[in-house]
């Protein structure tokens, strides 16, 4: 596949992505990704995103807890 911004390669990865449903982040590892060689970008297909959200749904079993600080850039540069 090549990458729809720098016209690089891809090559399939395991990811770290970060994952938002229903208003909670997730982070979760091993997910499969189509990554640019060149720039990095990361493609990721509908069914492995609906696997996440199927998965993070029902019960399940969670590795670590994070606290992550949520700032807002726009008012420290103003």
């Amino acid at each position: 596949m090549k990458c729809e911004f720098c016209d690089g390669e891809t090559k399939n990865k395991k990811v770290r992505r970060q994952h938002w449903l229903k208003g909670k982040l997730y982070i979760v590892e091993n997910v499969s990704a189509d990554v640019c060689m060149e720039c990095g970008e990361r493609y990721f297909h509908a069914k492995t995103l609906d696997a996440i959200d199927w998965y993070l749904s029902k019960e399940h079993s969670v590795k670590a807890n994070l606290n992550v600080e949520v700032v807002s850039i726009s008012h420290a540069i103003a």
